[in-house]
């Protein structure tokens, strides 16, 4: 059975990979949990077992290396790319379970809602308004198609039933103002505490009509997916979450959201947002609360994978022997690009910087290097553009390519890109008479092969 089939499958591959640490000690939900869980950012996940002294733990950074994801999807870090463009163009169907039997509305409430009485929810960085659900799916249900879209958005709690969530404008916030157009509320459920493949497969890009249900099925393989029809609201929710938050997206009504520690390391201000109203909770017996840690690992590697994916087949289109994309950590996985490229003539490198700028709007510098550059070390990246990059030659800009909305360096709604040709030219490969070419690395044979316990002396 895949571990990513629930959180707790997955707590317990974690378990057995030593991927996982416990505090038993109280830690305080507001800045501390966020604290330890910085200090271990992309080497273990942490499960807090009484968070603000209560019994309900927290566990944060689930997933917070590549290798994490490629263990999810059943493949190599190489192979993640191919495996979740493999899911998202085949979508399986998943399975819904009978009514009560889904352990996710093991316990329901109905009236007396309290989120901070019922869940040790963090507050995570110094100036944010409260404390924030950052890991909730949300799921919403188009009236007239039934078409199920997931998507994660910032949730701040304002009250005891009550939340105001950042929309953009994307699927869910189109569902909303069609809903709000016809003076009706939007139904919502907000599910917590799910395996890394549901929270993955929430971010992919799809066109309208098909769900990341499907796609989230078919990354489980000969895994079900289960679902379960809400107590109060008209949509289908994993059954195997821990939490689920029922409710109405308000229409004609907003109210203050923010400030918010972002995944760009910044502040998000403070705005009117639209409202959520609880009408119900569900939960397992012992529920165990999921939080991610605005701009760590995990929030930037489940933002980056996807669009990563979606990237590579775009600039595909274009230059076919593109290899590889990464968006990377030190640019929010978001802004900085690194193309790997298999080039055959030249021009091709500028071909794909030009449409890694035309995939995604947000990235404002593309660098493109051969196969030979492992994309995902910043020093070989580096390495390739100090010996590799002339740069009245293999510098480029295009005026208003990059359209990031939340980069703060791009005031106006767009800003020049830039780009970087840091691959070797075509004539610099081979060298004369048997002589290395002047762009030809050095290698030592063997070194991959040595297994340094076998030379070391035993002190």
């Amino acid at each position: 059975m895949n571990p990513s089939r629930s959180l707790r499958s997955w707590l317990d591959w974690l378990r057995v990979a030593d991927r996982l640490k416990t505090v038993s000690r109280p830690v305080d939900q507001v800045y501390e949990l966020a604290a330890v869980v910085h200090r271990l950012d992309g080497a273990a996940a942490v499960l807090f077992k009484h968070p603000g002294g209560g019994s309900v733990p927290v566990v944060a950074g689930t997933c917070s290396r590549r290798e994490d994801f490629a263990v999810a999807l059943g493949t190599d870090v190489p192979g993640i790319f191919g495996r979740f463009t493999e899911c998202q163009a085949h979508p399986r169907a998943p399975r819904l379970l009978p009514p009560g039997t889904a352990p996710a509305q093991e316990i329901c409430h109905t009236s007396g809602v309290d989120l901070l009485q019922l869940f040790p929810i963090p507050t995570h960085h110094e100036k944010d308004a409260g404390p924030c659900i950052t890991a909730g799916v949300c799921i919403v249900r188009d009236a007239a198609t039934g078409w199920h879209n997931l998507s994660i958005h910032r949730l701040q709690v304002v009250g005891p039933d009550r939340l105001t969530v950042l929309l953009l404008p994307r699927h869910t916030w189109h569902e909303f103002v069609a809903a709000e157009k016809a003076g009706r509320p939007l139904e919502i459920a907000i599910a917590v505490g799910l395996g890394p493949l549901l929270l993955l497969a929430s971010q992919a890009t799809t066109a309208p009509g098909v769900s990341e249900y499907g796609i989230a099925a078919a990354m489980l393989g000969d895994t079900p997916l289960d679902l379960a029809r809400g107590i109060s609201v008209d949509i289908q929710i994993p059954a195997q979450a821990e939490i689920i938050i029922e409710g109405r997206l308000l229409p004609g009504v907003r109210e203050p959201e923010g400030p918010f520690g972002e995944f760009r390391k910044y502040y998000g201000p403070r705005s009117l947002r639209p409202v959520v109203a609880v009408t119900a909770i569900t939960h397992r017996r012992d529920p165990i609360w999921q939080t991610i840690l605005p701009a760590g690992m995990e929030h930037l590697l489940l933002g980056a994978i996807p669009k990563e994916a979606h990237m590579l087949g775009v600039i595909r289109h274009t230059v076919p022997t593109v290899c590889a994309v990464h968006l990377t950590p030190g640019g929010a996985c978001r802004y900085h690009a690194v193309v790997q490229l298999r080039k055959g003539q030249e021009g091709e490198a500028r071909a794909a910087a030009l449409a890694a700028f035309a995939a995604h709007a947000d990235v404002k510098q593309v660098v493109v290097v051969d196969d030979d550059v492992n994309i995902f070390d910043p020093q070989e990246v580096e390495w390739a553009v100090a010996t590799r990059v002339r740069a009245d030659r293999d510098i480029f800009f295009v005026p208003g390519g990059a359209r990031a909305s939340a980069d703060p360096s791009v005031a106006d709604g767009s800003a020049t890109a830039m780009g970087i040709d840091a691959t070797v030219p075509i004539e610099g490969r081979v060298g004369r008479d048997g002589e290395p070419g002047a762009f030809e690395r050095i290698r030592i044979p063997g070194a991959a092969r040595v297994r340094l316990e076998e030379y070391l002396d035993r002190e």
